[in-house]
């Protein structure tokens, strides 16, 4: 026997034709996970960046209540959405936070509404602020893992479509 007999070659298949039906839903899910990853940027991100800038300098606020407020738990992650109106010399500000953190927790949240004198705009609570290096790894978390699967599931489409486009030519 030779040497080359002896050398085995990996057998290679193309992988299965994928018709319009399975590319609509790949699509489909890539769209829905993008879009999740927009909600984490637009409705997560700008309440956690404001309340790193006033971290240090924020206070309970007498003249200040939450409306429309819910919290919600999905096995350990949890997402508050609340309206938090305070009254200044000005007028009254609204600002709408979501607050997304993990952990195990039964029962009611208290929270209490805090801001920095200096900037009454960037209005949040007690709980925002004592959660605030879990809900940045936990925002971290999830659009990391988002992403790598967006990316990772359009390099699998390409490598498919080009390993199809070669099997056949």
């Amino acid at each position: 026997m030779t040497a080359s007999a002896n050398r085995t070659e990996p057998l290679r298949l193309p992988p299965p034709r994928q018709g319009w039906g399975n590319t609509f839903w790949t699509l489909f899910g890539l769209v829905a996970l993008g879009a999740l990853l927009v909600a984490c940027a637009v409705y997560t991100a700008p309440p956690l960046l404001s309340d790193w800038q006033i971290r240090d300098t924020a206070r309970p606020v007498a003249d200040a209540r939450v409306t429309d407020g819910k919290c919600s738990a999905k096995i350990v992650l949890h997402i508050c959405d609340m309206t938090l109106n305070l009254r200044t010399s000005t007028g009254t500000v609204a600002r709408r936070v979501n607050t997304v953190f993990t952990g195990v927790h039964v029962g009611d949240y208290n929270i209490r509404v805090m801001a920095d004198p200096a900037r009454p705009d960037r209005v949040t609570t007690d709980l925002a602020l004592d959660r605030l290096w879990n809900r940045t790894i936990t925002l971290l978390v999830i659009a990391g893992s988002l992403a790598a699967t967006i990316i990772a599931a359009v390099a699998a489409m390409i490598r498919n479509r080009r390993a199809a486009s070669g099997a056949m030519g």
